[in-house]
């Protein structure tokens, strides 16, 4: 079952898990997958105390991967995940830490530029101290590395800064800082998360698979609010929203379809991957000029590459969509 929900404006993401499940009429035991902004701890208490079997992100913040005890599982597209399973029989838990080389060069560029950021806000201070008519009172500046720590996406952690005082006491004279990555986190740990669950008599790859479907349908929905045009949502009314959101969860469900026989043909991949695939083929217009002076215009698809037109023989397609068009003038 598919639907969709508005709910209002104030209601924090995380309390609505229960109202979702009665929409949906999920039955006592069923698996609730979910991402962390819903995984709250009270959230998975009451799927526990209701019945309910849950596999979810962990909002844990602290990180850690063994890779000695991490076995290997390969994606849909050809990558490798690590993961190392850890059991929990007091709680009646299992997590997976999970390792992605792709997640980790990703967050390494985003740990870049957070730090070059943050750098560069310390240097501007620092530079400030040598210049005339600039702040040099200690209490304020230290509120001025406050305010970049706050807006340092939690890179601030890693910097031990220091302000150096001049003779008075009152101002400083210098500012120096040491970058000292804290351990367990996104800076020690990139590419690393965590899944956690109560089906503990799932082996790890089922439980990863069966979590990694959540992140297809959101890339899936991705693609459609921004290609879409399917977000923003410019209606008023409730009922045209309903209508609005409903176009996207069928979007979704004719997708679904289309990855699954492409699936039965041996075709893999995400749905982006295949849009950049199917990308590709182009509609082209060729012009001559006519013996009688009139004009001669030809329309018609270009041939499609090796991986396009195996996409098109799979769904039972036309190569060339649209066929020819001649126009004369």
């Amino acid at each position: 079952m598919r639907r969709s929900e508005t709910f209002e404006g104030n209601v924090s993401e995380g309390k609505t898990l229960e109202r979702m499940l009665n929409g949906l009429g999920a039955p006592t035991g069923a698996l609730v997958v979910m991402d962390a902004g819903i995984a709250t701890e009270a959230n998975l208490i009451w799927l526990s105390e209701h019945g309910y079997r849950y596999l979810v992100v962990s909002r844990e913040r602290a990180r850690q991967f063994e890779a000695e005890t991490a076995i290997p599982i390969e994606t849909a597209a050809g990558a490798t995940v690590h993961i190392q399973r850890v059991d929990d029989p007091n709680n009646k838990e299992v997590r997976l830490y999970c390792h992605s080389e792709q997640r980790e060069l990703k967050e390494q560029g985003i740990n870049q530029r957070f730090c070059e950021r943050f750098e560069a806000g310390l240097k501007y201070i620092a530079d400030g101290l040598s210049k005339p008519r600039t702040e040099k009172r200690l209490d304020k500046l230290q509120e001025r590395i406050g305010r970049l720590k706050e807006k340092s996406k939690g890179i601030g952690q890693h910097y031990d800064i220091e302000l150096l005082p001049d003779a008075s006491g009152d101002k400083a004279a210098g500012l120096r800082w040491t970058k000292q990555p804290q351990a367990g986190t996104r800076l020690t740990h990139p590419g690393v998360y965590c899944l956690r669950s109560n089906q503990c008599d799932w082996d790890s790859e089922r439980l990863w698979r069966t979590y990694i479907m959540l992140t297809d349908l959101e890339a899936v929905f991705r693609s459609f609010k921004s290609e879409l045009g399917l977000r923003p949502v410019y209606h008023h009314k409730e009922i045209r929203v309903d209508g609005h959101l409903f176009i996207t969860v069928l979007a979704y469900q004719f997708v679904q379809i289309i990855r699954r026989q492409l699936q039965e043909h041996g075709i893999q991949g995400r749905w982006s991957s295949l849009r950049e695939i199917l990308s590709v083929q182009q509609r082209v217009t060729a012009s001559f000029r006519r013996a009688d002076g009139g004009a001669l215009h030809i329309r018609k698809a270009t041939r499609p590459e090796t991986e396009l037109a195996a996409i098109y023989q799979a769904l039972n397609l036309d190569p060339l969509p649209g066929g020819v068009q001649k126009t004369y003038v």
